[in-house]
């Protein structure tokens, strides 16, 4: 007698009973999304009233970048890997475009052109980039793995990534910069590159990125305000000693949500690039470390949803899941380093927390492709093909 597998309602009955999804990923994407509209409310309140005579206005406008994102993060979930795999080509090629399209049309915002103003909204390429780079490094690794150890045969790999490089400090971006060449460099350690080879690369992306400085005096007056920004607290060091300010009143315990004075009358960009300042003021460093806490939880899980997929023989999806791990960590790291004075501006945001549209909606999108990786490799191990 032959009996037969109703696999739909097999699937739909794991699905229920949390075999063949990550809920903890997912639900804790949720849970730092809405914090993030809690904290975009409260640190943008004033600003928005006074600038848009609507306290809501940021909050909403945020509402809608989430809602997007959710969608996007829904489109990747339902898309399978090696689809993705096909269209690198494409999304590669269409953030080349963006990037070239924003320095004849972009909008220019505190004198850098970064974003191609369409209706009521903004794009940033060099958001699409950062995953289109780790789509294309991904499959790279995945099919030249081999050739790593010779130079002849994998020198071309850097062109793309030197040309968007390229345009990104075109805009210029040099915090987008940093956060690729991290990347790039990351991938290519984790997928072989011998050791001085690895070395030679990190050497020549830190001896561009000091010549980069030093060669721009706004970015020469940046670190030289990192370095004592006590000593022109009503220039260059403005932003950073009012960030240091609101963490030291927050002090442990916080001042209590909602009573953040920094973001009142002082703080700059408080719901942008300087959200983290205010959650430690009104939260406190306790606040801090459960935001950090998030941050090295997400980053540990796309690790370990990479190792998993390796294991598995997945390599794209492997690769793909630490490159999102180390996109997701260093920008975190870099926002939070420039918050507490670790580190010079850079003006990027703080993920799927910072208001904006393109990183969140990219981000999250990010994290749909990080649960299909993880669904794939609980359809692998259940002996499913994918």
């Amino acid at each position: 007698m032959n009996f037969r597998i109703n696999t739909k309602w097999l699937d739909r009955t794991l699905l229920k009973n949390g075999e063949t999804f990550d809920w903890s990923l997912l639900w804790m994407i949720v849970l730092m999304t809405m914090f993030s509209l809690v904290m975009i409310f409260s640190a943008s309140i004033e600003h928005a009233e006074r600038l848009h005579d609507d306290r809501f206005y940021f909050v909403e406008r945020q509402l809608i970048f989430l809602s997007m994102g959710f969608f996007a993060m829904w489109c990747m979930m339902k898309t399978p890997i090696r689809t993705m795999h096909k269209g690198m080509w494409g999304l590669l090629l269409f953030s080349f475009l963006l990037l070239v399209l924003v320095l004849v049309l972009g909008r220019e915002i505190n004198g850098a052109k970064r974003w191609i103003h369409i209706g009521p909204f903004n794009i940033q390429p060099t958001e699409i980039f950062k995953i289109a780079i780790i789509l294309y490094l991904s499959s790279f690794l995945t099919r030249r793995v081999d050739v790593l150890t010779n130079f002849r045969k994998v020198w071309f790999v850097g062109i793309p990534i030197g040309a968007g490089l390229a345009l990104v400090m075109l805009e210029p971006d040099f915090g987008s910069f940093v956060v690729v060449a991290v990347i790039a460099v990351g991938l290519l350690f984790i997928g072989g590159l011998p050791m001085g080879w690895f070395l030679a690369v990190v050497g020549i992306a830190i001896a561009s990125m000091v010549t980069l400085v030093w060669t721009s005096p706004y970015r020469v007056r940046r670190v030289t305000a990192f370095m004592n920004p006590w000593e022109d607290p009503f220039g260059s060091g403005y932003q950073l000693t009012h960030a240091l300010m609101a963490f030291a009143r927050g002090e442990w315990l916080g001042a209590g949500l909602g009573a953040s004075v920094e973001k009142r009358f002082y703080l700059p960009e408080a719901h942008t690039d300087f959200i983290a300042a205010v959650i430690g003021e009104e939260l406190g460093f306790a606040g801090l470390f459960v935001l950090i806490f998030c941050y090295v939880w997400l980053v540990w899980r796309a690790f370990s949803i990479g190792k998993q997929a390796r294991d598995l023989e997945q390599y794209f999806a492997a690769y793909t899941a630490k490159g999102i791990g180390i996109c997701l960590g260093i920008q975190s790291f870099f926002n939070l380093g420039v918050n507490l004075g670790l580190l010079p501006t850079k003006g990027l945001t703080l993920p799927l927390i910072s208001y904006g549209g393109s990183a969140v909606i990219v981000m999250l999108l990010c994290m749909g492709i990080l649960l299909r990786v993880d669904w794939e490799n609980r359809r692998v191990m259940r002996g499913y093909k994918v």
